[in-house]
C-alpha cells in the first residue's frame, strides 16, 4: 500500500506543518497557562478549536483545487477506523453516564474495596485492564469499559487519579501490543509477511517482562496504604459491569459490547430505582454523549488533518528522511536496522496519531530495511508493534488518552508521566535491540 503511494505522491517537508501548527497551539496554550498557575491550564483553548489553524494551513498548503482539498479532508474525517472510533467514544459515554447514575460505578468500587488491599488496587486495575485488551483486541474498548472504575476508585481511596487511569491506559496498551486479534498486531504481521505466532513469540520476551516490573511499581507504590472501610453497595448494580467484563472475551464487537452494557445498565436503573424512569434514562444517555463530543469531534479532525497531510507527502518525507538516515550506518548493521524500522514508526504515529496506520504507512520501508540489515522479519514485525503501542499511549492527542481522560475529567498531558507501563515497555524494547534479545530459533 505505502509503496504504491509513494510512487504517486511527492515527498515533501512542508506538508507536515500543519500539525506542528497544531502542537504549538494546544501544547503552547497549556504551558503558558500552567507557568501562570491558570486552573485546568490545559483546558483554556480547546483541543478542537486549535486544530482549526491547522486544518485551514493544510488545505491552503494543498497542491490542488480547494473543492479537490476539502473532499480529501473528508475522505479522513470519515475514514471508517475514524468512524468506529467516534461510535466507541459516542457509546463509552453513555455507558459511562448511565452506569453512574444507577450507581453501578459506585457498586463496584464499593466491591473492590471489600475484597481488594489498597496496596493492590494500582496492580489489579493494571492487569484487569491487561486482560480485557487481550482478549478483545482493542484498547479503546478496555479503556471505555474500566476507567470509570479507575475514577471511582481514585475517588474513594487516596489514590491519586493519574495513577488509577494511568494503569488502564497502560494495561490496555499491553493487550493491543500483545492480542492476537489486535488491529496492530495484524497489520505489523502482513507487512512483514510473518506469521502471527512467530511475532508474538519475540514480542511476549518484551512485554511481559514490562508488565511484570510496572506491576511491582505499582505495588510499592502503595506499601503503606491503610484499609479502607467500604460502604454498604447492592450487589446487583455490578452486573452491567460484570457483563461487559465477560462479553469482552467473546469475538462480539466492542460496540455490541458497549451497547449491551447500556442496555443491561438502564434496565438495572429501572428495576432498581424507583425514581429512575425512562426520562433519566434518556438525559443519561445524552449527556455521555455531550461528554464525549470534544474528543470525537477532535478524533476526527485529525484525521482528516492526516489524510491532507499524507496526501501532499508530508509522511512520505519524514519516512524516507530516517530511512536515509539508517543508510549512514556501516557498523552493527542489524541494530541499525532496528533502530531505523523503530523510528519510522515512532514518527509516523507521531503525525498521524493512529498506531494502526502508522504500521501501515512505514510498513513497506520498514520491509526493505529489515532485507537489507538483516533483521529477522518477525523482530522487525515486533518491534513495530511495540514501538507504535508505546507512542500511542504517551501522546496527548491520541484517541486512548483523550477517551481516558475524558472519563476522568483531566487533561491528557497530566496522564503522560503516569502510563508507567508504555516507559518501561520502551526501555525494555531499546535494551532488547542493544543486546539483541530474545535470541530464538527460526522457526519451520
Amino acid at each position: 500500500m505505502t509503496t504504491q503511494t509513494s510512487d504517486k505522491v511527492q515527498a515533501r517537508a512542508l506538508a507536515l506543518l500543519p500539525l506542528i501548527v497544531f502542537l504549538a497551539i494546544f501544547l503552547g496554550s497549556g504551558i503558558y497557562h500552567s507557568l501562570l498557575g491558570t486552573e485546568f491550564a490545559f483546558y483554556q483553548i480547546k483541543a478542537p478549536v486549535a486544530a482549526i489553524p491547522a486544518i485551514i494551513l493544510a488545505v491552503l498548503l494543498y497542491r490542488g483545487q480547494l473543492n479537490t482539498a476539502i473532499d480529501e479532508f473528508l475522505k479522513g474525517a470519515s475514514h471508517p477506523n475514524l468512524i468506529l472510533m467516534f461510535m466507541v467514544f459516542m457509546l463509552a459515554g453513555a455507558f459511562a453516564s448511565v452506569s453512574s447514575a444507577i450507581g453501578s460505578v459506585d457498586a463496584t468500587v464499593q466491591f473492590g474495596l471489600s475484597i481488594i488491599p489498597p496496596t493492590f488496587v494500582l496492580p489489579m486495575l493494571f492487569i484487569i485492564a491487561a486482560f480485557i485488551a487481550t482478549a478483545m483486541g482493542t484498547s479503546m474498548g478496555t479503556i471505555a469499559a474500566c476507567a470509570p472504575i479507575a475514577f471511582g476508585f481514585a475517588q474513594a481511596t487516596d489514590i491519586e487519579t493519574v495513577y488509577a487511569i494511568g494503569a488502564v491506559v497502560g494495561g490496555a496498551m499491553f493487550g493491543d501490543n500483545l492480542s492476537m486479534i489486535s488491529d496492530t498486531t495484524i497489520a505489523a504481521t502482513r507487512s512483514l509477511n510473518v506469521e502471527l505466532r512467530d511475532k508474538f513469540r519475540v514480542n511476549v520476551w518484551v512485554a511481559v517482562p514490562a508488565a511484570v516490573v510496572t506491576i511491582m511499581m505499582y505495588m510499592s507504590m502503595n506499601h503503606n496504604a491503610q484499609a479502607i472501610e467500604y460502604k454498604t453497595y447492592d450487589l446487583w448494580l455490578i452486573l452491567p459491569y460484570l457483563a461487559v467484563f465477560f462479553l469482552a472475551f467473546t469475538r462480539l464487537h466492542v460496540l455490541a459490547v458497549l451497547t449491551l452494557g447500556i442496555v443491561l445498565s438502564g434496565l438495572m436503573g429501572l428495576l432498581e430505582h424507583a425514581d429512575f424512569g425512562l426520562l433519566k434514562l434518556n438525559n443519561a444517555i445524552y449527556d455521555g454523549f455531550v461528554g464525549m463530543f470534544e474528543v470525537a469531534l477532535l478524533s476526527m479532525f485529525l484525521g482528516g488533518l492526516s489524510a491532507l497531510m499524507q496526501k501532499e507527502g508530508g509522511l512520505e518525507w519524514l519516512i524516507q528522511r530516517i530511512y536515509s538516515v539508517t543508510r549512514l550506518f556501516k557498523v552493527g548493521t542489524q541494530r541499525a536496522g532496528e533502530i531505523g524500522i523503530s523510528f519510522l514508526v515512532v514518527f509516523s504515529n507521531i503525525f498521524v496519531a493512529n498506531n494502526t496506520v502508522a504500521i501501515i504507512l512505514s510498513g513497506d520501508m520498514a520491509r526493505e530495511v529489515a532485507k537489507e540489515y538483516g533483521v529477522e522479519p518477525k523482530r522487525a514485525a515486533a518491534l513495530m508493534d511495540i514501538f507504535s503501542c508505546v507512542v500511542q499511549g504517551l501522546i496527548p492527542y491520541g484517541a486512548q488518552l483523550l477517551l481516558a481522560c475524558s472519563i476522568a475529567k483531566m487533561s491528557p498531558v497530566e496522564l503522560i508521566g503516569n502510563v508507567y507501563y508504555c516507559w518501561v515497555l520502551a526501555i525494555f524494547a531499546v535494551l532488547s535491540i542493544i543486546f539483541r534479545y530474545p535470541r530464538l530459533r527460526a522457526t519451520a
